[in-house]
């Protein structure tokens, strides 16, 4: 196969193809490659098409779940009544022992089940986190629109502030198996001095303000650069509208998942402990010391600044888990 550089943007190629034993020539014409915007607009298509099924593949799951626990329910009934008997016979024969073992293995089984599917479908809703994190970075890469159009307004504080919070009310609590330990990132556990944060990622980012005064904002990455050993992060507030190249040690990720005070209690900050935490209502973290760890999965750890009081505020709604950081040291920082 031989190919010309005649006649872009296409390419002529001539080839020569066997066929019934002839030997005949043949023209085509290969088009160019598409254009990097075209190529990006169908990743996002592509990306739309995979979450619409990975829906789907959801809801097919809880559907199951339900029909799982409704097929369960009989069972529980059953060992119910069994009890019911027990006590109105006041007494525990060898049939009752063997019918109520019979019962549980049952039970347990049921559970694990319903377990197995429950665990399928968090993942469904992971991936589909992920997708849409995707998406939204390729959409601003892209920058969807033309140069005819002017860009988008700068989004208003309140607007980001309730999608921040959002954002922290959905962040995944971590739910591990049997004798599973939490990971990294969950909680108040900390990267793995290895880790290496995604572009999307929200992190703490110590920066310079307009006045020398260097402080801790809200922060998500654009790049790694592995030569240099360093990230460039926007600041998440666009009134700002900044972008920083900072080494890693002024770069903390934030948590990826929320802790269970129920069953992991020692991936949670401890009373007293000095922290980085977003002050309410604002993109900026400050130093603080942790007032009262959350004792159950829907409640909020409150803290208060450099461990003075700071009534009425504590973290604010859904805070808990991604609005707060281990601080790096009793100066609330390194350099």
């Amino acid at each position: 196969m031989r190919c010309s550089s005649q006649g872009p943007p296409e390419t002529t190629c001539r080839m020569r193809i066997r066929s019934s034993g002839d030997m005949r020539s043949t023209s085509v014409r290969l088009a160019s490659a598409p254009p990097t915007g075209l190529v990006r607009s169908m990743a996002l298509v592509s990306a739309d098409s995979r979450i619409a099924e990975l829906l789907g593949e959801l809801h097919r799951l809880l559907r199951q779940t339900q029909e799982e626990r409704s097929r369960s329910e009989h069972n529980l009934v059953n060992i119910q009544k069994t009890h019911e008997r027990m006590q109105t016979e006041n007494k525990i024969s060898p049939y009752y022992r063997t019918k109520l073992r019979g019962l549980y293995t049952t039970a347990k089984a049921d559970a694990e089940a319903e377990c197995n599917i429950l665990r399928k479908a968090l993942d469904k809703i992971a991936e589909i986190k992920s997708l849409l994190e995707e998406r939204r970075i390729a959409a601003k890469i892209a920058g969807l629109y033309s140069d005819s159009e002017p860009p988008r307004k700068t989004m208003r504080r309140g607007v980001l502030m309730t999608l921040l919070q959002q954002s922290a009310m959905t962040l995944p609590l971590w739910i591990g198996k049997p004798g599973d330990k939490p990971p990294p990132l969950c909680g108040a556990i900390p990267a793995a001095s290895d880790y290496v944060a995604k572009p999307g990622d929200k992190v703490a980012a110590r920066v310079k303000a307009v006045d020398g005064d260097e402080q801790w904002i809200l922060a998500e990455v654009v790049s790694y650069s592995h030569a240099a050993n360093k990230y460039e992060v926007d600041d998440i507030d666009e009134e700002g509208k900044e972008r920083h190249t900072l080494s890693r040690r002024r770069i903390i990720p934030l948590p990826q998942w929320k802790a269970n005070p129920e069953t992991d209690p020692e991936a949670l900050f401890q009373k007293d402990q000095l922290v980085l935490a977003l002050y309410p209502q604002t993109t900026c973290f400050y130093r603080a010391l942790i007032h009262t760890p959350p004792q159950r999965v829907r409640a909020l750890p409150s803290a208060r600044p450099g461990g003075g009081p700071l009534p009425g505020a504590g973290l604010g709604p859904g805070e808990w888990g991604r609005g707060v950081v281990l601080s790096p040291d009793k100066g609330g920082g390194g350099a």
